[in-house]
């Protein structure tokens, strides 16, 4: 029986690749694959309490994760030599350089942030060196590397000069239970207990507002445009926190927007947000894949998305019409949303199957496929 230890950020639910890093660690836990070293920043109340679990946390100085990824990978790396040849070491990407596995969510070569202001003008520069030194070292040295989509094994490929028998491909999985298809009835009554009218178009975008990566700029952009015309019944909800929400809410007012966009904040009740939608719209300028495009897809909705994001090769041809081919044109963008607009219950029906094979993938066959590919 093997020994793991896995070194994240955050092992929480809570989304993203912490939700992945969680579902791992919790089917590891149960599943009596030996003793887990976690080393991270959060471990979950329910991991942390696991028999088999040892929980290493690393401080995060100011809340910075910049500060605390020092930190976090040298007490990984401590852990990892600890253990020895006999554990299997997951680092996710540069988060540790144990020279095992490395599995990649995001990757910092395939994107360079915008910075806005003059604080974040002189931080995010500087972070983004630190991250690509730390991804490089951890990637080139690494025995295999776990990659979230085909875009993110083709990104590492060529940015890194990995040869493809070091990369294996694993989706994530999903909660059937949480992101079920929603009823009409459910999408009924989760409008009502959001507060939501029962006869417009709910647009949902979910995502964080402290950078320009998820694209929420173009689509505000493209949101005016389509407000122009009186015939546009749509609102847009922004479910997502930020260090530029306040500044976006004056946006919204000074365009006189502020009666068609509704700005939710963080979110924890996401599955509620999606159930009480109708559409997701997600123009994300880098995703190496997107997991709440592929939950919205689970709940029934259509996801209009980059076509560069990973998750897009998990779509059919007949739904070639939900993908943006450049996601820096507010006018295509608004197109995709008038197209959907004009046939909601065909974008609905012709989604359907897509949500039934993503969502019958489960967190636990994600795990499974992880630690076979691992261990094999």
């Amino acid at each position: 029986m093997k020994s793991w230890v896995l070194i994240a950020g955050d092992f929480t639910p809570l989304g993203g690749m912490d939700r992945a890093n969680y579902a791992l660690a919790s089917a590891l836990a149960s599943g009596g694959e030996g003793d887990i070293d976690l080393v991270a920043h959060r471990v979950w109340p329910d991991l942390e309490r696991a028999g088999a679990v040892r929980v290493h946390q690393v401080r995060r100085p100011f809340g910075s994760h910049l500060l605390g990824a020092p930190l976090l990978a040298s007490a990984g790396e401590r852990h990892a030599r600890r253990r020895g040849r006999s554990a299997a070491v997951v680092a996710n990407g540069g988060n540790a350089d144990a020279g095992d596995v490395v599995w990649v969510h995001y990757l910092h070569a395939a994107h360079e942030p915008s910075a806005h202001g003059l604080r974040q003008s002189l931080q995010v520069p500087a972070a983004h060196r630190y991250y690509l030194a730390r991804e490089r070292r951890a990637l080139t040295r690494a025995r295999l590397i776990v990659c979230n989509s085909r875009r993110t094994a083709s990104d590492i490929a060529d940015r890194y000069r990995i040869d493809a028998s070091r990369l294996r491909v694993v989706y994530y999985g999903s909660d059937a239970r949480e992101f079920a298809p929603v009823a009409h009835a459910d999408r009924a009554a989760a409008r009502r207990a959001l507060g939501w009218p029962a006869e417009r178009p709910i647009v949902l975008f979910v995502g964080a507002l402290a950078d320009r990566r998820k694209g929420f700029d173009r689509l505000f952009e493209a949101w005016r445009r389509l407000a122009r015309d009186r015939s546009w019944d749509a609102e847009l909800a922004v479910a997502g926190h930020g260090s530029e929400l306040a500044a976006w809410r004056r946006r919204a007012e000074a365009a006189g927007l502020a009666g068609r966009i509704r700005f939710l904040g963080f979110r924890r009740d996401v599955a509620a947000v999606l159930a009480a939608s109708d559409v997701l719209v997600h123009p994300a300028r880098y995703e190496a894949y997107g997991l709440g495009v592929h939950e919205a897809i689970c709940r029934g909705l259509p996801a209009i998305v980059s076509a560069r994001a990973g998750v897009a090769e998990t779509y059919p041809a007949d739904l070639r019409d939900l993908l943006i081919d450049d996601v820096e044109d507010p006018d295509e963008i608004a197109g995709r949303l008038q197209t959907w607009r004009r046939d909601m219950p065909g974008a609905a029906a012709r989604v359907r199957a897509l949500s039934a094979r993503l969502g019958g993938r489960s967190w636990r066959d994600m795990s499974a496929e992880f630690v076979q590919a691992v261990t094999s």
